[in-house]
């Protein structure tokens, strides 16, 4: 009896030791970085946008998603992330004791910053114009007057009446529904020519300059914002913490590796419609193309196609992404079919690795009758990944459209995957997505097929 007393006694020592360090100090959860280093694990609060946190084929990626992992790994611990709607609910998580820390470029503001302490790297964002390059590019805010300038719903449009009211009027302001238009939609269109300027702030520029080297983003038009990383105010320890490993890593190769992947490197081939083609061949890897298409049951040249698109024929390209060899599987995709290690960048097993891939999402689509519009699926979940494909089909199948059939239909809502209006939908599991690419690439992939069966027997 008297064993059983110390036992109880001792666990209830225990338990009031744990329940000081969590206790609730001025309405804020009360843990910093002794309790974490006791518990081994950060949960790190971020949310979906093209620079934070994104899937991409089935991979987690994004700066400071990367930039994340490399601080909770320097503590030793292991990171468990948390994916909320916006900025707002981050807060909320954060005080609640729902998460340790905010890898976001989180605004300072007076509204937080009793709440908060702002650490990491301090970001400074502004809007800009995006335009094309050339002799014409405006590089002053008054030659905005007379120009017809197009903005989604929000702070980009906020900032430019306020820039129209200060100039005196003529700015010809044109605001697009959100809820159909994204940002990166407008920005695609200034690349392409379909209008001359839009806004964005300077982050999602300099991102999409990167699939699209004919823009110009040095226009500012707005006062600079100040942004980082956040903690709770009880949390001072981990605070310093980040403040000191931000310091001492910006200029680390590592660190220097991830801004680099998202801000600098080109993220699309620059490549004709076909590859010249001689006599009967397409390229040098038609007889692979020919044995391994009927595993699939698919024409060959189709195949030679979805090569094409995924890596020019180049067995030794290596994607931004980290995607390698003719299929541009990434290295997770590549494991789990079979391409041995050290062997990503060889032809055989690198086709071999992407049937094998193929063939596993011919069976997710199982369901989808026609065998036709089955491979439209295929190829848009190869190049994005299963994810984002079954929530674009939830969000048809949520608005009225059929989810078995991709133009129109599933398509369009691929489309609208970078809109936070969809992609923050209750329906879709895998937040944002830039649907643009996927988009083109299907229309792309078939279109080149039947241009090979036209010209290759």
């Amino acid at each position: 009896m008297k064993l059983w007393g110390v036992i109880i006694f001792c666990a209830v020592c225990i338990l009031m030791s744990c329940t000081e360090r969590r206790t609730v100090v001025g309405g804020e959860v009360n843990i910093d970085l002794p309790d974490l280093k006791e518990k081994g694990e950060l949960v790190v609060l971020t949310a979906n946008s093209s620079t934070s946190y994104f899937n991409y084929r089935g991979d987690s990626m994004g700066f400071q998603y990367e930039l994340a992992q490399q601080f909770v790994r320097s503590l030793g611990l292991k990171m468990k992330l948390k994916v909320v709607n916006n900025t707002s609910e981050m807060v909320r998580c954060l005080l609640r004791g729902e998460g340790d820390m905010i890898a976001y470029n989180l605004e300072v503001t007076p509204e937080w910053k009793d709440s908060l302490i702002y650490c990491g790297e301090e970001n400074i964002t502004h809007q800009v114009i995006v335009q094309r390059k050339g002799a014409n590019a405006l590089t002053d805010v008054t030659q905005l007057i007379g120009k017809d300038i197009y903005v989604i719903q929000g702070k980009y449009n906020d900032r430019l009446i306020h820039l129209n009211e200060e100039l005196g009027g003529g700015i010809r302001i044109h605001t697009v529904s959100s809820d159909s238009v994204s940002v990166e939609d407008l920005i695609i269109w200034v690349s392409e020519g379909k209008i001359s300027y839009t806004v964005a702030t300077n982050e999602e520029a300099n991102i999409n300059r990167t699939y699209y080297p004919n823009l110009d983003v040095g226009l500012v038009i707005s006062f600079d914002q100040r942004a980082s990383w956040a903690v709770r105010k009880t949390s001072p320890l981990l605070a310093e913490a980040a403040d000191k490993w931000h310091k001492e890593n910006i200029n680390s190769p590592e660190f220097k590796a991830s801004a680099k992947r998202y801000f600098e490197l080109n993220k699309r081939f620059t490549s004709g419609m076909i590859l010249s083609l001689k006599g009967d061949r397409i390229s040098p890897y038609d007889d692979l193309f020919k044995k391994y298409a009927k595993e699939i049951n698919w024409d060959w040249r189709l195949l030679a196609s979805l090569v094409y698109a995924e890596s020019n024929f180049n067995p030794n390209v290596v994607s931004w992404a980290g995607a390698c060899g003719l299929m541009q599987l990434m290295p997770a995709t590549a494991r789990a079919m079979g391409v041995p290690p050290g062997k990503e960048q060889d032809p055989e097993e690198s086709l071999k690795g992407g049937i094998k891939y193929i063939t596993h999402l011919q069976e997710l689509f199982a369901k989808i009758p026609d065998e036709q519009e089955r491979i439209k699926f295929v190829l848009a979940a190869y190049n994005a990944g299963y994810g984002h494909i079954t929530d674009a089909m939830a969000l048809a199948e949520k608005y009225g459209c059929n989810p078995y059939v991709w133009e129109h239909n599933v398509s369009h809502y691929i489309l609208l995957k970078s809109n936070e209006e969809y992609y923050q939908d209750p329906v879709c599991k895998n937040g944002y997505f830039r649907g643009t690419e996927t988009y083109n690439f299907v229309h792309d992939v078939l279109d080149r097929a039947e241009i090979y069966k036209k010209k290759v027997k």
